[in-house]
């Protein structure tokens, strides 16, 4: 939820911050780079987020990013200035990239994998409902009053985080099989059996131990695939435009001339975005991560095909004030697609293909190189709308979304229903041509 209300901060509040009354008086490019700073930290904190899941880890690297959320935000709060804003919004980045990273890895080795997808997703829901919060509060606080309310949400979050265990791959990964065992009866409840899980947990960090984690590894032929896959995820994801259609939601609505209240408009986005990875939630388990992607990217492509051709009408001169309701209807069901799959799905994936021997290594890229892209096209957004027109651009990121759904038709195996292990095994594979055939009954392997 933090990650949700940091990330859509800027939409309301840099509004509210060109005001003449607010006191800062910010340019366009002081603007920018507000809502850019974000992303550009968190760039760096996914960066050392991977060392630290492997050190520390993975509970006390989440733990930890509590205190400088708390302060970033009370940075914004107090500040007199652009500079202490642009300092809060690195620092809360920098937590996020973090947060990003550590939270995946933790819900993938935590969570059984007939339930992974569907817990996987939990906390993009919740984050989602972190964003709404920030438009519903964004409506009828400035952006001093927002950041304070923001600093609350760290505070049940730092509390809270006490009461989880850490991972058993990590305990099992620092030889203290005592301390995996109670994680794992604690996630799994104490009345079950948990003697096979944790002895492939331990037959798995066995097998990986011969193997090095260099990041010169990543590049090994027997991590490549995995890696370049969660890779081409994260670019597509964020090629797809979502975050400048995150950061810059209520001053979107305005420049299309929306007849609805643009804040109101934001808080619609916000509602929905909840709504459909809530929907996702509860279908991914049962249609699976693929056909989610399908579905996602299919729909980014026609919406923001629609957008384009709108905005062109617009800036071309057509009075579009009787179409003022398009706007919103393309990005509601531009938001439900992002929602439904390339939204939470890289995320949860990241968590399930990477190797265990490179998975902090390999997830401290792979976050990063999100975050990298997240800047680009969050800072840029302004400046490509002036270059190409806002129709340009739209029409741009719709293309990429359409060769998003081609990477994933040819490149992406489904993970529904398997556990690590069997993942991991189906990569080393290089036979294997379909993740389903990696697991095979006793009777198949008797026959064998």
């Amino acid at each position: 939820m933090v990650v949700g209300f940091a990330s859509a901060y800027t939409s309301p509040a840099l509004e509210s911050m060109k005001e003449p009354g607010s006191g800062l008086n910010i340019t366009e490019q002081q603007a920018s780079w507000i809502g850019s700073l974000m992303p550009l930290s968190a760039l760096l904190g996914g960066i050392v987020g991977g060392p630290l899941i492997e050190t520390l880890g993975r509970k006390k690297t989440i733990l930890m990013t509590a205190v400088p959320l708390f302060i970033s935000f009370m940075l914004i709060t107090l500040a007199s200035n652009v500079g202490m804003i642009m300092a809060g919004r690195s620092l809360a980045g920098f937590s996020v990239g973090i947060a990003s990273l550590a939270l995946p890895v933790y819900l993938g080795e935590a969570i059984q994998p007939d339930v992974r997808g569907t817990l996987g997703l939990l906390p993009t829901a919740i984050g989602n409902g972190g964003i709404l919060i920030c438009f519903l509060a964004g409506k009828y606080l400035d952006w001093s009053k927002l950041a304070l309310f923001g600093a609350t949400l760290p505070i049940p979050f730092f509390i809270l985080m006490f009461l989880i265990p850490e991972t058993p791959r990590w305990y099992i990964g620092k030889k203290m099989e005592k301390e995996a065992t109670k994680s794992l009866l604690w996630l799994r409840g104490k009345n079950t059996d948990i003697n096979q899980e944790l002895s492939e947990l331990q037959k798995s960090y066995e097998e990986s131990k011969k193997e090095s984690a260099s990041l010169k590894e990543l590049f090994n032929k027997k991590y490549l695939w995995p890696f370049s896959i969660s890779i081409g995820l994260m670019f597509f994801q964020q090629l797809s435009g979502i975050n400048a259609v995150i950061f810059y939601t209520v001053s979107i609505f305005e420049d299309a001339g929306s007849t609805i209240d643009s804040n109101l408009s934001a808080i619609i986005v916000g509602l929905v975005n909840l709504g459909s990875t809530l929907v996702a939630t509860a279908l991914i388990d049962r249609l699976g991560r693929k056909i989610l992607m399908y579905i996602s990217n299919s729909i980014m492509a026609l919406t923001l095909s629609i957008l384009g051709v709108f905005f062109y009408l617009k800036n071309s001169g057509t009075d579009m004030t009787q179409y003022g309701w398009l706007p919103l209807a393309s990005f509601v069901i531009y938001v439900i697609g992002f929602s439904v799959g390339a939204g939470p799905i890289p995320w949860l994936m990241m968590g399930e293909i990477l190797p265990a021997k490179v998975r902090g290594t390999a997830a401290s890229v792979v976050t990063g190189f999100n975050w990298a892209c997240t800047f680009i096209v969050t800072k840029t957004f302004i400046d490509l709308t002036k270059l190409l027109g806002s129709h340009g651009a739209f029409w741009m990121f719709g293309v990429i979304c359409i060769f998003g759904l081609i990477f994933v038709i040819i490149f992406v195996p489904e993970t529904r229903g398997k556990s690590l292990e069997e993942i991991e095994r189906y990569f080393k594979d290089e036979k294997s041509t379909n993740c389903d055939n990696e697991k095979m009954s006793s009777d198949e392997k008797s026959i064998a």
